[in-house]
């Protein structure tokens, strides 16, 4: 069996910056199991599966350790290559994926995720966060993720994780956000993922779906340009939209081939 796969950096507009992912395409589902080996062997933070349905693809988001609910990055990743690799006719991308209908509108080189959106509540940070992290949040929320609030931008890049602490925390699918208000930019973040075999993730999407909601309401603005501040970096434009959020990004196409599988 020959699949399609390409990998797309995500949240840039030059290559080896965001965050990359790997897209297959297929022609019907294999058994998860093939879906998680075939992630693993990409080695990339996320790996998105789709087919076509309806009017529009079914999607699913495989990390190397498990499926996930939502996946940002990985979201554009697969519109790209829809619309820039094999000339999909529309500007507008249904996915039917666990997290409902997504739809991507592109306009030009942009593409426009519109996602739930998810308001972080008040919450007590677990000990095994607080024990991990060398700087102590100022507030902490929740929602799918932690939502951890500090006071600046510098802060944010001052930020370490003790992994082998972290990892006793069990958060599947989520993650641990930490978040300031920026710089240049509206507000900056990074994004911990415990028990994955990539720590940091370079830029989340799907964070935002936390981020935005928080930061309009801290800032009182409903657009926004937010940076994730890992070693690649990503650029995220944002709108706050009642109950959704729009995720808006440029992508890169990095490598396409052929995987080979019996």
């Amino acid at each position: 069996m020959e699949l399609a796969l390409y990998q797309v950096d995500s949240f840039t507009d030059k290559l080896f910056s965001g965050n990359p992912a790997c897209v297959v395409i297929l022609e019907e589902w294999l058994p998860d199991e093939i879906l998680l080996k075939i992630t693993q062997e990409n080695a990339v933070a996320e790996t998105a599966f789709f087919l076509p349905q309806d009017d529009g693809f079914h999607l699913r988001w495989f990390t190397p350790e498990t499926e996930m609910d939502l996946c940002g990055h990985a979201t554009l990743a697969a519109a790209f290559v829809l619309k820039k690799c094999k000339d999909y006719p529309s500007d507008k991308i249904i996915f039917y994926t666990q997290s409902g209908t997504l739809v991507v509108r592109i306009e030009e080189d942009l593409f426009w995720l519109d996602f739930p959106s998810r308001l972080p509540l008040p919450a007590t940070l677990p000990w095994q966060i607080e024990e991990a992290l060398n700087i102590k949040p100022l507030e902490v929320f929740k929602s799918r993720d932690y939502v951890l609030i500090y006071e600046n931008e510098e802060t944010i890049k001052n930020i370490r994780v003790d992994q082998q602490l972290f990892d006793r925390l069990n958060l599947d699918p989520g993650g641990v956000i930490v978040t300031a208000k920026g710089e240049e930019y509206d507000f900056v973040s990074r994004f911990f993922t415990p028990q994955a075999s990539i720590l940091e993730d370079p830029v989340t999407g799907s964070a935002h779906c936390s981020l935005i909601p928080y930061w309009a309401g801290q800032l009182n603005k409903e657009e926004m340009v937010a940076q994730q501040l890992s070693e690649r970096k990503g650029t995220l434009l944002c709108k706050n939209a009642a109950e959704r959020v729009l995720i808006g990004g440029q992508a890169r196409l990095y490598a396409k081939g052929v995987l080979l599988l019996p």
